[in-house]
């Protein structure tokens, strides 16, 4: 049942093919401009690394952390806000399915069009030109494609809180907008956690926005030993744990608010 959603989200967005080389473009121009602040950044310093990181690892970062940072991750909190405004919601919850597993499959979906069309081309056009580290280890490389899948579930654990909350304010648009800055700021979006004051950072480094973007590229570039990585998944999952928690909790009170009004 399920699946029949992730595929009717996957062939929708085949239908906007013009969509497909506008954010192909963005995602290159994105990634490409990232690169190019940090190498002015680090042609001004004059030295080859900065906080015991050296230009190739952080080109390493912005091409690859573009993947998560590029996927439009609120468009889920917008699609929750419309039926939530329109009263869909409420024939949704009529179906034989759950609502919320209903939304992931779909949004499992789309992560996968972008993935294959958008991100992957702009990963390795952007490696052919930059060139691209790699791992630290095979057991490295393997962990970040764990950390990569922890960071997606909290992700959409995160963006479905904030979906939710929209049955009390009876609106995305602030939700949206906080979430993206949370994400910009604690999530090494805009700059990673490596440069940022130590006891900020440390802290920072526990919060669960950090698993989205930051975490998985720090064990890709192996700054993270063996202890440390198995501890920090075990966090992950404690957050993964704990958002769910929330989640459920959220959800079975906003069922008792749903009110559709008409016909």
């Amino acid at each position: 049942m399920y699946g029949a959603f992730f595929g009717s989200a996957f062939q929708t967005r085949l239908a906007y093919r013009s969509q497909v080389w506008a954010l192909l473009l963005y995602g290159l121009v994105t990634v490409f401009a990232k690169i190019a602040v940090w190498m002015s950044l680090y042609a001004q310093v004059g030295t080859g690394t900065v906080s015991g990181i050296s230009l190739p690892e952080m080109t390493t970062y912005a091409i690859f952390a573009g993947v998560v940072f590029n996927w439009d991750y609120t468009r889920f909190i917008r699609t929750f806000g419309r039926q939530i405004k329109s009263g869909d919601v409420a024939v949704f919850l009529l179906k034989p399915a759950r609502y919320p597993v209903m939304l992931l499959a779909g949004e499992c979906g789309n992560f996968a069009f972008e993935l294959l069309t958008v991100q992957l081309p702009v990963t390795i056009i952007a490696g052919l030109v930059y060139g691209i580290t790699p791992p630290a280890s095979p057991f490295a490389g393997a962990m970040a494609i764990v950390f990569w899948g922890l960071g997606f579930i909290i992700l959409f654990l995160l963006s479905a809180i904030a979906a939710i909350l929209a049955f009390w304010l009876l609106t995305v648009f602030s939700l949206e907008w906080t979430l993206m800055a949370l994400m910009a700021i604690f999530a090494g979006g805009t700059l990673p956690l490596w440069f940022f004051p130590t006891g900020a950072a440390d802290i920072i480094r526990l919060l669960p926005f950090s698993f989205v973007g930051y975490q998985p590229m720090a064990v890709y570039l192996g700054k993270l030993d063996f202890a440390a990585t198995l501890t920090t998944v075990g966090t992950g999952m404690g957050w993964v744990v704990v958002l769910t928690g929330c989640f459920v909790l959220l959800w079975s009170r906003a069922q008792t608010r749903i009110v559709v009004h008409g016909g």
